[in-house]
């Protein structure tokens, strides 16, 4: 369904990705009026994040979802091991505070579709699909909600709320109407997608590997790998030529027990991803509050993109319901979500920008022969030796710099 009966709610969500479900779900479960309004008909769209840490296994098991969850396919990650050239650095999950010892590779889709079906046993939850957002609506100065066209009819309708929510990715509508520009980081990379087909024999965990001759990330789908080989940015027309045979020999290079099944390979069915760092100096414009990808994208190094997001929709949800309830959510407060949120993205874009300048850009190479060994880089190399380290590695990976909590007054929402 691409519309919704009410003209006007409590809050609108651009985006039904995790960020924008989550927070739809929060508000709902609080007894907020809120629409979330994606643009396409469904969530299955291949080739999304899909790294589900224990942060948001633990707000799962809050919302009543943990049991829900994990009856999805998923591969179960206790240990992860980066390999170079001359060895490896271990994520070690194992001794994480909490329920989960481990994070899930999940199938964003099913992820999606477990929220929406969560969210919309809740009366006041609204979810339009194929219902695209169009233009703003602005009364003196403030944002007061926004038009969308239900592409199922072809129907432009206006949906009012005190505020405007964007969750709609790195190519967000409501930033380019609301004239926000994203400072951008210099990305050496982006990504090209493959599915190759598993079979017996092939080892059973997510494998992540960085060389001289490329960078290769192989998830477990069950019957396939989804392979992610990084490319040089701007390659990836380069990279499919001449029937992929680059993309062939260097997915068997690096994972030598695909090489029998390269040739069965399917160009078309490889699907290029560019990879972008950005961040706005300022996530939000009165009446309207920018999150996630929206307001900084990440590169999907240690896969945090979802698990970043979804801390930002429990921010927003936290402190903002109080204001929600009143009808009136002011500047100061919209700034209160930038503020708690703003120094871990910062943090975490920092760390993705050295790993992206010390192995990922130096395993980035287009040759069939790479160039010298790439060897782990410091402080990896030393610090892998402290017996405690693959344990910290792993927590600050699985939680994150500020992991976020249902307290205050979300803490009754906990319910199935």
């Amino acid at each position: 369904m691409g519309s919704i009966a009410r003209t006007s709610l409590s809050c609108v969500v651009t985006g039904g990705g995790p960020a924008g479900m989550v927070l739809g779900l929060l508000l709902a479960r609080s007894g907020v009026e809120v629409a979330v309004l994606e643009k396409y008909p469904d969530f299955l769209r291949d080739f999304r994040g899909d790294t589900v840490h224990a942060s948001t296994l633990g707000l799962l098991d809050q919302l009543g979802l943990g049991e829900r969850f994990a009856r999805l396919p998923q591969q179960r990650e206790r240990r992860l091991l980066m390999r170079f050239d001359d060895g490896a650095v271990t994520e070690d999950f194992t001794r994480l505070p909490g329920r989960h010892q481990h994070i899930a590779l999940v199938p964003q889709w099913d992820f999606l579709n477990l929220l929406a079906e969560a969210a919309s046993a809740t009366p006041s939850f609204h979810l339009a699909q194929n219902a695209e957002v169009t233009d703003l609506i602005t009364t003196a100065g403030r944002v007061s909600g926004v038009r969308y066209l239900d592409k199922d009819t072809g129907e432009t309708h206006r949906l009012h709320a005190p505020l405007v929510v964007a969750a709609d990715g790195r190519h967000s509508t409501v930033r380019r109407l609301l004239g926000l520009r994203p400072r951008a980081a210099t990305a050496p990379h982006d990504c090209l997608y493959v599915r190759v087909p598993r079979a017996e024999g092939d080892p059973d965990g997510t494998m992540l590997r960085f060389s001289s001759s490329g960078g290769l990330i192989m998830i477990n789908r069950g019957d396939y790998w989804q392979a992610a080989l990084l490319i040089g940015k701007g390659t990836a027309d380069a990279a499919r030529a001449d029937d992929a045979a680059w993309v062939r020999r260097t997915i068997a290079r690096l994972a030598p027990y695909t090489e029998d099944r390269m040739a069965a390979l399917d160009p078309r069915d490889i699907a290029a991803l560019q990879i972008r760092i950005d961040r706005l100096d300022r996530w939000w414009a009165p009446g309207a509050l920018l999150i996630g990808d929206a307001a900084h994208a990440m590169s999907p190094i240690a896969g945090v993109g979802i698990n970043l997001a979804i801390q930002d929709a429990v921010a927003t949800a936290r402190i903002l319901l109080p204001a929600l309830r009143r009808g009136h959510v002011t500047d100061r407060d919209l700034a209160r979500v930038q503020r708690r949120r703003q120094w871990p993205t910062v943090l975490t874009q920092l760390a993705q920008r050295r790993a992206q300048e010390s192995f990922v850009a130096a395993g980035i190479n287009a040759g069939d022969t790479g160039g010298a060994p790439l060897r782990i880089p410091q402080p990896l190399r030393t610090l892998r030796h402290w017996r405690g380290f693959p344990h910290l590695f792993g927590r600050l990976v699985a939680f994150g710099l500020r992991p976020e909590r249902l307290t205050g007054p979300l803490e009754p929402l906990s319910h199935a």
